[in-house]
């Protein structure tokens, strides 16, 4: 099936939006009437732009209000659709997307609509032009696809057909089923667009708050399932109206885009294996089974203080890359890399954010079919020679342009402690980190649904719902995202002054701004750690009292619990302790966390008061690192 985006759900110019598309490779264009107004060039020149883009002009829109009118409207709404239809003709589409009306005058009335439709049909046949009709979900008559078909039907003109856009039939809940009875040649178009779950106003939704399918809480699936179920095999087209992406960056958006489109017909076809999808055949979403090791790029001159807090939360050297100067620390189950190569790509990261997360190594069931999977939904493959005898991992390039590696339990990417490194096979006591229970990722807040929707279209994974963090300097949005045993919690800085901000220009845009350790005994880590010289956070007294009296626990166990800064959520699922260091200058720090039942949350009620500990402890804003 072909794919097309509408240039409303892109920020910049024509020009800029055109290049957005083309680079991520869409085939077609809706022109959005006010682009195309706010434009400098002919209808001609923009057809012709277009096409020398490799792109289609898939659809024009909007005409509204238009069917239904009485006298004089009638007549300027039919000299309007002629002038419309001249300017189709100028710019080489023919489909036009006609909206339900929303006009004071309208009458109303199925078959007085359906005529208008029919004589309108005649009209466009002549410049040999199709017209669309949708049912805007906050139309004055006609807010239902299915009442917008009945108009069609009974219009009965081979130049009148149906358009479909996903918002508007579930954002009225209602059952998208009724579309499967649609006969596919009268659906001349379809529109998806998905959005969150919010109470309010249809029209401020719509124009505010749609994003990509997958990107929000709408039945997308399901909406597409029964379209492709009529046997349509036309264009499939996004028609977002977001301030983010407004604001965002159109090749990113594109990107994201085009993803949302593959990853919701391969959805369909999972659900209901008997739909025709024009798409190739590729693996299907796997569960990571465990974060099997983190990478950290450094240099010669700034390991020793990375290592220094490596040290003091319980990793040992365990050995050494065969040919790189890539160290090995282990604790438990934990594998950290330190990479000080003045060359290749954790030069790169270095150079462009500090000392940073770079790599992060996932062991997945089937490493060849995740890359594989990856790569169909757009994932940028990353490549680095390996050397002699060394093993090539499947990589692709994650979020904020860092590593992600593939291994599995096959007889070769199983081996990678083995083959790629020399290690040190003495048991190490550390101080009782058993793994990785999730990884923080920090980035602007319009980058949050880009990050959200690569991990859950590329894993098999599921989000949580959205939540605020509120910094004393703003408001940080948080959700997590969880694939078997991996967690990543995805941290959106709206204000430049809070702590996800503050990181955000202290690494240049690195991504991963925390790292949360588990402990079968966190009270027994605290201690080792405090004998290490871990750089606890210091949490305020008043943080426990308030502690003790909103979960009525018992003393002794609040006493516990400020002695070694321990911080204290819980839920009907179970409890969760988290003990965090001291922040580095540039705002990266460490956690370690226990579960205690079924809690699966993150400790968000905690997050205030440590973001205003973590605060009290950093630098002013604006004076240089010493």
């Amino acid at each position: 099936m072909k794919t097309s985006i509408a240039t409303v759900s892109l920020s910049g110019n024509l020009t800029q939006k055109l290049a957005a598309i083309q680079s991520a490779g869409f085939d077609g264009i809706e022109i959005f009437e006010q682009d195309f107004i706010a434009s400098d060039f002919s209808p001609v020149e923009v057809g012709r732009m277009v096409r020398d883009h490799g792109l289609e002009i898939t659809l024009f829109q909007p005409f509204r209000d238009f069917e239904g009118l009485p006298e004089p409207h009638r007549s300027r709404a039919f000299a309007r659709a002629a002038r419309k239809f001249e300017l189709m003709n100028q710019l080489g589409t023919d489909l036009v997307l006609f909206c339900s009306s929303l006009h004071p005058a309208a009458m109303g009335g199925i078959d007085r609509m359906a005529s208008d439709f029919h004589e309108l049909g005649d009209l466009a046949q002549q410049y040999g032009v199709r017209v669309g009709y949708e049912a805007l979900c906050w139309g004055r008559f006609v807010n239902d696809h299915r009442d917008a078909w009945e108009v069609v039907r009974r219009a009965d003109h081979p130049n009148i057909g149906l358009i479909l856009d996903s918002f508007h039939t579930l954002g009225r809940r209602i059952d998208p089923a009724s579309i499967r009875s649609i006969p596919a040649d009268k659906i001349f178009f379809v529109q998806m667009a998905d959005a969150p779950a919010i109470e309010m106003d249809l029209l401020y939704w719509s124009r505010h708050f749609r994003n990509m399918p997958g990107e929000g809480d709408l039945d997308v699936t399901g909406f597409m399932r029964a379209v492709l179920a009529t046997g349509y095999d036309g264009w499939l087209s996004l028609e977002i109206f977001n301030d983010q992406f407004r604001a965002g960056l159109p090749r990113l958006v594109a990107l994201d885009g085009r993803r949302s489109l593959i990853a919701l017909q391969d959805r369909a076809r999972r659900a209901e294996p008997a739909l025709a999808v024009d798409l190739p055949d590729f693996p299907p979403p796997a569960p990571v089974e465990q974060v099997e090791f983190i990478e950290f790029a450094t240099s010669d001159d700034d390991a020793s203080e990375l290592t220094a807090l490596l040290t003091a939360t319980g990793f040992a050297p365990a050995g050494r890359h065969v040919s790189k100067p890539v160290t090995l620390w282990r604790q438990g189950g934990v594998n950290l890399l330190v990479n000080t190569d003045a060359r290749g790509f954790a030069r790169t990261s270095f150079v462009a954010h500090g000392t940073t997360v770079s790599e992060i190594g996932l062991k997945v069931p089937d490493a060849a079919a995740s890359h594989a999977r990856a790569l169909a939904l757009l994932a940028q493959p990353h490549t680095e020679a390996a050397g002699p005898g060394e093993l090539t991992i499947p990589a692709i390039r994650g979020v904020s342009g860092s590593v992600i590696r593939f291994l599995d339990g096959g007889a070769d990417l199983s081996r990678i402690w083995q083959v790629d490194f020399q290690t040190d096979p003495q048991p190490l006591p550390g101080a009782g980190l058993t793994g990785i229970d999730h990884i923080a990722q920090t980035m602007p807040y319009d980058e949050m649904l880009s990050s959200s929707l690569f991990y859950t279209e590329i894993f098999q994974a599921e989000k949580s719902p959205m939540v605020d963090v509120i910094d004393p300097d703003g408001l940080v949005r948080s959700q997590a995202i969880r694939s078997g045993r991996m967690r990543v919690t995805l941290n959106g800085a709206e204000a430049r002054r809070t702590l996800a901000g503050r990181f955000i220009e202290e690494s240049l845009g690195s991504s991963v701004q925390h790292i949360a350790f588990s402990s079968a005994d966190i009270f027994a880590s605290a201690a080792a750690l405090a004998g290490l010289g871990f750089p606890a956070l210091r949490i305020g007294a008043n943080y426990y009292d308030d502690l003790a009296a909103r979960f009525g626990l018992d003393p002794s166990l609040t006493k516990r619990l400020r002695a070694a800064n321990i911080m204290y959520d819980e839920d009907a699922g179970g409890q969760f302790f988290q003990l965090y260091s001291m922040p580095r200058k540039d705002g990266f720090f460490l956690e370690v966390v226990q579960r205690q039942g079924n809690y699966q949350g993150y400790g968000a009620p905690n997050a205030p008061f440590r973001i205003a500990a973590q605060k009290r402890t950093a630098r002013p804003a604006g004076m240089p690192r010493s």
